[in-house]
């Protein structure tokens, strides 16, 4: 893949809900990546989700896993947080591709992004609405992102199980917000909701 232009497609997971972390995915494919496998992660099943993310991990040519926690985001405010996990997921990326002696060092590369806005990279970026449901490498992102993200929440669902994170993953679902009025704030509550 020397010398060609690589399109990395970027996308977050997590800007809606009341509690825990923002995340972010970059992804390069491979021009024989099965593409029959992507979608926007919305639109899959939890399993086919899963298993496009095994391949994803296995068979991309190289992705980055980025987030921004909960307190950052109550810090620079949840949009800011979304730039910033993306920007760390694109950084993630290059580490990624180094160790794997896939360096981009020097290579051309492009990022589509979802959405109206872009993070503070060093690489042309555009922003797209929807590319997650037109952008195969956007698909891709949205994918590991959401999963990753999931992944997370279940985690965290086993130190405090009364908040359901298992279910809602942090979303602001009527069985959460309950939760919170009953037991009051987790450890991992966002605590404000500024969009800008």
């Amino acid at each position: 893949m020397e010398n060609k232009l690589h399109l990395c497609g970027i996308d977050e997971a997590g800007r809606g809900p009341l509690a825990g972390p923002v995340y972010a995915a970059a992804v390069i494919l491979k021009d024989d990546f099965p593409l029959n496998l992507l979608n926007d992660s919305k639109k899959l099943s939890a399993a086919k989700r899963e298993k496009a993310r095994s391949i994803i991990c296995s068979e991309a040519y190289c992705f980055g896993i980025g987030w921004a926690s909960h307190s950052e985001i109550d810090s620079i405010n949840i949009l800011q947080a979304s730039l910033l996990a993306m920007k760390r997921a694109f950084e993630d990326l290059l580490k990624r591709a180094d160790e794997n002696n896939k360096s981009l060092l020097g290579e051309k590369i492009n990022a589509i992004v979802d959405g109206i806005y872009v993070p503070d990279i060093n690489i042309p970026c555009t922003a797209m609405i929807k590319a997650d449901a037109k952008v195969c490498e956007v698909m891709a992102a949205s994918i590991l992102a959401k999963t990753e993200r999931d992944e997370y929440m279940e985690k965290m669902a086993l130190l405090y199980p009364q908040y359901g994170y298992e279910k809602h993953k942090g979303y602001p679902t009527a069985s959460h917000r309950e939760a919170v009025l009953k037991f009051g704030p987790s450890p991992i509550q966002r605590l404000s909701f500024k969009v800008k």
